[in-house]
């Protein structure tokens, strides 16, 4: 990825960790521990579940470390006007996806995750599009996405951001590309 993704509604800002983060790391930890260890949230993912806030900081830590390894691009979904972080936007290197997975070919890998309370707000709804055509136009030529089968709003979500399904993935997941 060339550029950090940045994209704003009247409520929503999407951002990469910026300087400012800095001067609010305990608090940007504790919206992402509220985030990665809401049982509603984690249904689908229960692996990326986090148990403290020790852990929440490392994985912060680890997300800006990666972020600028060109390993995975962490962006936050900050509600403007609570100033919170409700939801978290990851781009995954090809690289990466190598180290996990078996492919013929690797894309970047987009996942996102939403705070309980603003699923059903049709948040990524809104945000995904344009996220995915900012990528594009970046020179990411395919963008892939593994959701639960049984997780049908996720999957509405990519289909109307212009991912189509590809292929079973594992016993419990399908492969969604863009084309």
């Amino acid at each position: 990825m060339t550029e950090p993704l940045h994209y704003e509604t009247e409520n929503l800002l999407i951002h990469p960790f910026r300087p400012e983060e800095l001067e609010k790391f305990k608090k940007l930890a504790i919206d992402i521990f509220a985030i990665l260890s809401d049982e509603q949230t984690l249904t689908y993912i229960p692996q990326k579940r986090l148990h403290n806030i020790q852990e929440a900081e490392l994985f912060l830590q680890t997300m800006v470390m990666n972020y600028h390894a060109g390993l995975n691009y962490l962006h936050f979904i900050t509600d403007k006007k609570q100033d919170k972080v409700i939801g978290l936007i990851d781009l995954i290197s090809p690289k990466v996806a190598q180290q996990h997975y078996s492919m013929e070919a690797y894309p970047f890998f987009i996942e996102f995750y939403l705070a309980a309370a603003a699923t059903g707000c049709y948040i990524m709804t809104e945000i995904l599009p344009p996220v995915i055509d900012n990528l594009l136009s970046q020179g990411i030529t395919s963008i892939g996405a593994v959701v639960n089968r049984y997780n049908i709003p996720a999957r509405k979500v990519l289909e109307k951001a212009q991912f189509y399904y590809k292929a079973p993935f594992d016993v419990l997941q399908d492969l969604y590309e863009t084309v």
